[in-house]
């Protein structure tokens, strides 16, 4: 089975994942040009595996939380792609991979804090705990909080692009990993659609984009 995954909620990461390896990988550091990267990226990364759209099975993508842009060009693309290819494509939590990185080898149980960068100040933060079948499931509802008001909770591990921010009030060190990979979304995503779960690919944005239509003009009486 040939998955394309990817993921724009921080950096971009796309991969080309057959039975649960990656066959090939391109990713960029880049905050801001998303949607001029994340196609290019995709094709060099079919063309280094000897592989067209068509031969593609599913694609995932991670689906944030993340500021608006970036993930509305990572999902948008992965839609389009899928419709085009006839293909289904699943969508996976981005913090909730990076969990499962971090909890692969963790006791039933174990928890994990991950923190992403979410502007103006403030990190998402979501907190899982390791399930069966290598899986993981959250531990309260996804929130956007300044790093200051993170709260440590049960977890062990602090993982995430922004773990650095909160290391200090939580108490625990800043760990690996601190991008998703996208081979163990490929994963989290065939897995559970395979066993009926829920893989929508809505964006978590958890507040209002950045930029907003502007407001009717006001009315000039006499």
């Amino acid at each position: 089975m040939l998955v394309l995954a990817l993921d724009t909620s921080a950096d971009i990461a796309v991969a080309l994942v057959r039975d649960g390896a990656a066959v090939a990988a391109r990713s960029a550091h880049e905050q801001r040009r998303h949607a001029e990267l994340l196609s290019p990226l995709i094709a060099e990364a079919l063309a280094e595996a000897g592989a067209r759209p068509r031969d593609l099975d599913a694609i995932a993508v991670g689906t944030g939380p993340a500021p608006f842009t970036g993930l509305r060009a990572g999902l948008v693309t992965a839609r389009s792609l899928a419709l085009a290819v006839g293909v289904p494509v699943h969508g996976v939590g981005s913090l909730e991979v990076l969990a499962a990185q971090s909890l692969a080898d963790a006791s039933v149980d174990a928890e994990a804090l991950v923190v992403s960068d979410a502007r103006r100040k403030e990190v998402y933060v979501g907190r899982f705990r390791a399930a069966p079948g290598n899986e993981v499931e959250a531990v309260e509802p996804l929130a956007v909080l300044h790093p200051a008001d993170v709260s440590r909770g049960g977890a062990t591990l602090l993982v995430g692009p922004a773990a650095v921010a909160v290391a200090d009030v939580v108490g625990l060190p800043a760990s690996p990993p601190h991008s998703v990979d996208p081979a163990v979304l490929a994963r989290l995503a065939v897995d559970r659609a395979a066993r009926g779960m829920a893989v929508p690919t809505e964006p978590l944005y958890l507040r209002r984009p950045d930029a907003v239509p502007p407001g009717a003009g006001k009315r000039v009486t006499g």
